[in-house]
């Protein structure tokens, strides 16, 4: 197996999720508590994106859910979405969003626990102008990032002010959610060498971008700037190889970030439900054939049995301080 100075590389399975519970809320708590969710995509070819990455954040267990997406799209988008805030923005020609959707966005930084950007978008330096121009308010407010699709090419298209040589590096981790193509695409280097040895060039990019990379294959690796490594191997079934597959992740991520979950914790949960829930599709339907709008029916599912477990194996264990994956081998 190839890693970066030798680095462990840490087991996402049910033993980990047992070590590392996800924030839970308080029995009385209410839906501001379980975290709120902007999800920024969509465009006329693909407005289904945004509405299968939103319906999966909110299966994930958050509590409050906007949408921003392009003006054409956006009645569509309430009407499938009833649940959600559907916000929508200008757009130009090649369904890209213009820069004025800051006046309805900046207000929404002071407000929001988590924000997607990606999915379904289809102007990648459009996209790219205004994640950049979104990110000091976001990280003023502090606010989680999920970047997925399009919106990776926040790393290749700088601002016109961007000084000459400077590489781009996030302020605060975001997560990012590239499978192999992208991933080649963003760095240079060749899908097949990433295919076979994705585990340097996730380090590498986690390091020097300070991201969170979940780099999505048969064997996902999970790269978290300091260097530490999880791994999923088998996510899920050849089923989950199909399209909107990667909406449904991002989505999950998400709302897992919305309600407390750290990055490189969302990240990795987000992977395990994501693979799981297509295993349980595969077990009742067939390995072939279901949909992605279908996998996140699961998770809620998968999130309470997952969660019992964890509760039933603290009050065994008893008191107990967290354990921080990183200081020792997960799954041992």
């Amino acid at each position: 197996m190839d890693t970066t100075d030798h680095a462990a590389v840490h087991d996402v399975d049910a033993a980990s999720l047992a070590a590392w519970p996800l924030p839970q809320p308080e029995a009385e708590g209410d839906k501001e508590l379980r975290g709120h969710v902007l999800v920024l995509g969509g465009s006329r070819e693909m407005p289904g994106a945004v509405i299968l990455a939103a319906t999966a954040a909110l299966r994930a267990g958050a509590g409050k859910l906007t949408i921003a997406t392009g003006a054409s799209v956006a009645q569509l988008v309430a009407l499938a979405m009833p649940e959600a805030r559907v916000i929508g923005l200008t757009e130009n020609e090649t369904d890209g969003f213009h820069l004025d959707a800051l006046d309805s966005l900046d207000p929404l930084a002071d407000k929001v626990d988590a924000v997607l950007v990606g999915p379904g978008m289809r102007d990648a330096p459009c996209t790219a102008r205004l994640v950049h121009a979104l990110l000091p308010r976001l990280d003023q407010a502090g606010v989680g990032l999920v970047l997925d699709a399009c919106a990776m090419d926040v790393m290749l298209h700088m601002p016109h002010d961007w000084p000459d040589g400077k590489p781009m590096r996030f302020a605060r981790p975001v997560i990012m959610t590239p499978h192999c193509g992208e991933m080649a695409h963003l760095t240079g280097l060749e899908k097949e060498c990433i295919v076979g040895r994705p585990d340097a060039p996730a380090l590498q990019a986690a390091r020097d971008w300070n991201a969170v990379i979940a780099l999505k294959g048969a064997r996902t690796v999970i790269a978290a700037p300091d260097g530490t490594l999880w791994q999923h191997e088998g996510a899920g079934n050849v089923g989950l190889a199909i399209s909107g597959s990667g909406d449904v992740l991002a989505g999950i991520i998400a709302g897992l970030l919305a309600r407390g979950a750290a990055p490189e914790q969302a990240a990795c949960w987000g992977v395990a439900l994501h693979a799981r829930a297509g295993d349980r599709l595969a077990e009742r339907m067939g390995t072939l054939g279901y949909l992605a709008r279908e996998i996140s029916l699961e998770v809620p599912a998968l999130l309470e049995q997952l969660g019992h477990k964890n509760t039933r194996q603290r009050k065994d264990a008893g008191p107990a301080t967290r354990r921080v994956p990183g200081d020792e081998q997960l799954g041992a």
